[in-house]
């Protein structure tokens, strides 16, 4: 029988190489509002599919698909990833990784605003907003944990790259 010192003991053991990440939070609500947006807005997918507002959405959903797509596969191949593929052993700085630090989150972001577009009615500007917000605050979180990470040269590579968008922010 287990004691309740044992208990405490047995379920808090974080084996000694890994290492708290603290985004997983905020990121969830990021992809919680994405697919809640997606079971609101799945039914007029395709309702007035010319009007500039879904065409819109259509270029947002397409374009969300590079940054997802060369992020991941350069994460995989120079990130030299230890466990899962974000937990890199290797800053990368190459390739969409050169113009902003967070592609995949980008993904997320264009995702959600492009679902969002395609019924724009007050839960999906607040679940829109939410999206947002919460990749703002995976993003910087993360970066927190990068500089810990990487150092000194992770925060020059902040100085020569933007969050999301190339050049602007």
């Amino acid at each position: 029988m287990l004691s309740r010192n044992s208990f405490n003991n047995t379920c808090l053991v974080v084996p000694f190489n890994q290492t708290w990440r603290y985004h997983g939070i905020a990121r969830f609500f990021a992809f919680e509002s994405v697919f809640i947006l997606f079971l609101l807005n799945f039914r007029v997918w395709f309702n007035d599919p010319f009007s500039a507002v879904h065409i819109s959405s259509w270029l947002l959903l397409i374009f969300s698909i590079y940054p997802v797509t060369a992020g991941f596969l350069l994460l995989k191949s120079v990130g030299k990833p230890d466990s899962n593929f974000e937990n890199t052993s290797v800053l990368v700085k190459s390739g969409i990784y050169g113009y902003i630090r967070h592609p995949l989150y980008l993904s997320v972001f264009l995702l959600g605003t492009g679902i969002m577009l395609k019924d724009t009615g007050p839960l999906q500007l607040v679940l829109g907003t939410i999206n947002m917000v919460a990749v703002i605050i995976t993003a910087l979180i993360e970066e927190k944990e990068m500089i810990t990470k990487f150092g000194e040269s992770y925060r020059e590579y902040m100085k020569v790259t933007k969050m999301f968008i190339p050049f602007l922010f």
